[in-house]
């Protein structure tokens, strides 16, 4: 799950450094736009992993090295 969350946050500021220096947005080009359901939950997913990235942070040295 954890690399599941690392990569869809990659991938999600990988699409937002593209927004900022093109002003072009790889989601929407692949799916349909900004509103385009699949657009919308891509961008969801993404968001969801990058709350679940957060608990990456918090956890203890220990825990993440068993992983």
């Amino acid at each position: 799950m954890d690399r599941i969350a690392l990569a869809l946050a990659i991938i999600g500021g990988l699409n937002w450094g593209s927004v900022g220096l093109f002003r072009f947005d790889v989601v929407a080009w692949l799916f349909g736009g900004q509103t385009a359901t699949v657009s919308r939950v891509i961008y969801t997913l993404v968001g969801l992993a990058a709350i679940w990235c957060i608990s990456l942070l918090l956890r203890s040295d220990a825990v993440t090295d068993e992983a």
